[in-house]
């Protein structure tokens, strides 16, 4: 089963709460799975970013909605307890998701200005099925999305030998050639034997990556016949090291050829969103617009303190 959303997690929590009485966040995983019968994998499933466990994020978030809306209260910091208006509202159950974004609404009034469609299409979010957490990280990958789009259109924009030395600089930040001086080279177009750059992996130069970079059109796609050209290249080269460039994609003939080359030549295919993900994650000709910090409670300083009696 898949890992359930938070607003499907909502009645069993209150169905635990009823059975066990006051119970931490924690002691909610273990039967929230078994009730789910979720795999140790979908348990310990993290985000894409690495930051945090899905299931635990979305049973974090159950009970703040919950708590929230007045359905359950907090006697202490990470420790929660159904009250009586909950045990009413259990006898309805399929009245708590209404009963919860009215009391949501309560909370943040809808705003007096109105948004035009456009707006609203673009910077609203009502999916009550993502966590705020979710919603961030989704909102990051259209922004990151977007982005690519821009670098690929800008590419474009630019001369095939531009394109040449920008794949050149990329592979450099990349941490190929390392310190070497002059470790990347582009080659004369006018006598560059299918290959477009080299980068120098070594002081003597004894180790080489040659590079070839097709800067076509997105939907230009690059069928076998131009990787086995390349390839070809790279045995005049003498050299068994290849990475192939575009802006665009590969055929799947593209790729199964280069795929089943023998172990002697090693060749790498970079489409137009690898490309575009790389320049980006490696800050090639990008600057920082926005850093957004978030904060959570630091739990060893919070129990350190006497609670209340």
């Amino acid at each position: 089963m898949a890992i359930p959303k938070h607003d499907e997690i909502r009645i069993p929590v209150l169905e635990i709460l009823k059975a066990k009485g006051k119970t931490k966040l924690r002691d909610f995983i273990e039967p929230l799975a078994k009730h789910f019968g979720l795999t140790d994998e979908e348990i310990n499933e993290m985000y894409p970013s690495g930051n945090g466990h899905i299931f635990y994020d979305r049973v974090s978030w159950a009970l703040s909605y919950l708590n929230m809306s007045g359905l359950v209260d907090k006697p202490k910091r990470g420790v929660y307890e159904i009250n009586q208006k909950a045990l009413d509202i259990l006898q309805k159950p399929e009245h708590i998701d209404s009963y919860i974004e009215q009391q949501l609404e309560k909370r943040e009034p809808t705003r007096q200005k109105k948004k035009s469609t456009e707006e609203r299409l673009i910077f609203e979010d009502t999916s009550s099925q993502l966590t705020p957490q979710e919603k961030l990280y989704a909102s990051f990958e259209n922004i990151r999305k977007s982005v690519y789009t821009d670098i690929l259109n800008t590419i474009l924009t630019k001369t095939p030998i531009a394109f040449e030395k920008l794949v050149v600089s990329l592979l450099q930040k990349m941490g190929y050639g390392g310190e070497i001086e002059n470790s990347g080279l582009v080659t004369k177009a006018s006598n560059d034997g299918g290959i477009d750059g080299i980068i120098k992996e070594d002081v003597l130069g004894l180790g080489r990556i040659h590079i070839q970079a097709k800067r076509y059109n997105i939907d230009h796609g690059i069928g076998r016949d131009e990787i086995q050209k390349f390839v070809g290249a790279l045995a005049v080269a003498q050299s068994n090291k290849g990475v192939f460039i575009t802006t665009s994609y590969y055929s799947k003939g593209a790729i199964e050829y280069a795929n089943n080359l023998n172990g002697s030549t090693t060749l790498v295919l970079i489409d137009g969103k690898q490309l575009a993900e790389y320049i980006y994650d490696f800050g090639l000709g990008m600057q920082i617009e926005q850093t957004i910090e978030i904060k959570k409670l630091d739990a060893d300083f919070w129990d350190s303190i006497k609670d209340a009696e």
